[in-house]
């Protein structure tokens, strides 16, 4: 199958839109990972707590090399 020009370009505008989500989404990421490496689980309440483990258990789930991106991307690499 040979992709003309325009095909071509509209998978490169695709491309480069799936790449600044990711850039968005590992921010995201990033800033939770601190959030949750600097809270104090005493000065949560029940509700906050919870959620604070739902993130903290999706945030172990992910791939190292992912997590890491995505502190890079917030520069929090040096304060893990």
């Amino acid at each position: 199958m040979t992709m003309n020009k325009q095909e071509v370009a509209m998978l490169s505008d695709e491309v480069e839109i799936l790449m600044r989500e990711r850039n968005r989404l590992l921010k995201v990421v990033g800033a939770a990972a601190v959030l949750v490496a600097n809270a104090d689980p005493e000065s949560f309440r029940n509700e906050a707590m919870d959620a604070a483990e739902m993130l903290s258990e999706t945030l172990n789930a992910l791939p190292e090399e992912t997590l890491k991106d995505a502190l890079e991307s917030v520069q929090a690499a040096a304060n893990r």
